[in-house]
This record gives C-alpha cells, sequence and structure tokens, in this order.
C-alpha cells in the first residue's frame, strides 16, 4: 500500500524521486512556509491508504517543496493511535515517503514536559524515546535495531542550524487522556524528559526502513505543573501556532544542510 501511494504522490507530483519528507506535528502547520515554497500540494487523502487527521492542530495537506537542491515531501498532519487507527496505518505517512524515495525523515510534534529546566515553546531535539503504546509498527521476526535511532548525524546538523538545541528523551503513550500526577512521576523517574502520543511508532517505521531519523518535539506545557494548573488543550496549541514560522526556518535551515 505506502507503495502505490509512493508511486501516486510521483505521479501527481511529476517527481521521479523524494530526498527527505517531514511530518508537522500538532500546531506545525504554520511551519510549511518558512520550509519552502510548495510547488504542488494536494490533499493525503487522494493517496492509497491515508486518512484525514482528526486531532486539533493538524491539517491533511501534502506539500511538495523544494529546499535547496532537495525534493521534499511536506505532510502537514498526521493520524494518531487514539484515533481508533492501528499502527500500520500511523506509520503509513513514513512508509510512503521513503518508498518514493526519501532516505531523510523529520518527524515534529507537541510535547508535554517532564524538566523544570525546559521552557513553554522550547524546541527539544529527541535522542531517544519510551514506546509505551503497547505495540509496534512491525509484524513478524523484524528484529530491527533501535540504539541509535535518532540520527547524531542529522542532530549535529541541526545543533549547527541551531546551536540553543537542547536533547531530550520522549515517552510515546497512546492516549487521548493525559497522564495523572503518579503517571508523570513515574515516567520522569524512567528517564523520560517529554510525554507525548506520537512518533516512536513513525521512527520504528522509518528505521527498519533504513532511513535516518531527526526528532524535534516543542513544549506545548509544563507537564508536571499540571498538578497546580489544569491543562488547556487551546493553549497548549497556540504556543506552538505562534511559533511555528520559526520553527520551518529551523526545518530549512537544517535539511539545506544535509
Amino acid at each position: 500500500m505506502a507503495l502505490q501511494a509512493a508511486n501516486e504522490l510521483k505521479a501527481r507530483t511529476g517527481t521521479d524521486s523524494y530526498d527527505a519528507m517531514v511530518i508537522l506535528g500538532s500546531g506545525w502547520s504554520g511551519a510549511a512556509d518558512e520550509l519552502g515554497t510548495a510547488d504542488i500540494r494536494l490533499d493525503m487523502t487522494d493517496l492509497p491508504g491515508f486518512v484525514a487527521p482528526t486531532a486539533a492542530g493538524h491539517d491533511s495537506t501534502v506539500r511538495s517543496t523544494r529546499v535547496g537542491d532537495k525534493r521534499v515531501a511536506v505532510f502537514c498532519g498526521r493520524t494518531h493511535l487514539y484515533e481508533e487507527h492501528d499502527p500500520m496505518r500511523i506509520a503509513h505517512a513514513v512508509r510512503t515517503g521513503i518508498a518514493a524515495g526519501a532516505s531523510t525523515v523529520v518527524l515534529t510534534g507537541a510535547a508535554g514536559s517532564l524538566r523544570a529546566d525546559f521552557s513553554v515553546g522550547q524546541p527539544i531535539m529527541l535522542r531517544d524515546h519510551i514506546n509505551l503504546t503497547s505495540t509496534s509498527p512491525l509484524a513478524g521476526p523484524d528484529f530491527v535495531d533501535l540504539t541509535e535511532a535518532y540520527s547524531p548525524r542529522l542532530r549535529a546538523l541541526a545543533q549547527e542550524a541551531d546551536p540553543s538545541l537542547t536533547e531530550g528523551v520522549y515517552a510515546s503513550l497512546l492516549g487521548p487522556q493525559f497522564q495523572t500526577p503518579a503517571e508523570l512521576a513515574m515516567l520522569r523517574v524512567a528517564g523520560a524528559d517529554l510525554v507525548g502520543r506520537s512518533m516512536a511508532l513513525e521512527t520504528i517505521a522509518a528505521v527498519e526502513m533504513g532511513a535516518e531519523v531527526l526528532g524535534l518535539s516543542v513544549v506545548s506545557n509544563d507537564a508536571m505543573g499540571a498538578v497546580f494548573e489544569r491543562f488547556d488543550s487551546l493553549k497548549a496549541l497556540d504556543v506552538i501556532q505562534q511559533r511555528a514560522r520559526r520553527l520551518g526556518g529551523l526545518l530549512n535551515a537544517t535539511l539545506s544542510r544535509i
């Protein structure tokens, strides 16, 4: 199915092959214009195997964009497990982009912070993840090494683009509910710095297919602070949207260095 979608994507955009792909997470769609000017736009539901995202802050648009001398497929939203999709569906965009030629996968998202030294609105580069979704996009005896799931090379290039970037460990949970204070405390003790509901399954699928992965997540809220102040989803989304253009510039600068 991913190969069919990749062939359709290339046919509709008149592109022989893609160099990289980007998935924009919640509130990130405004980054697309700063990332590069789209030659062609289409709806992801026009491609085999895709369904439109239903979560707030996600768009169903796919853009074929030129970033320097690279052709980049930009998916302006994603689907999640809590939208009642199976793991194969969650990984479909990543597999489609790689099947279309992309050897670099950039995943973005929003997450709650479990660290006092991470500020709301700060972009954090993933150095690792903890997959707590109790599922996988792989099937059968497919033993994939995830030791360097988030490419050290790409992380170094992103650090060149923005020397202030900090790294962290992302805990991926099923959702859609948020975690209790006790669960958040457990995650912190386990080594998580961020908590969210995406990215891990996409990363696993990308590594399995041989692509390099860069993960960037913006702190949308202080997860530990929710003990004292209730989480406001609209406020958290606004945090990302206000910074989307600057984040797009960061993506452009990083992809240009590859």
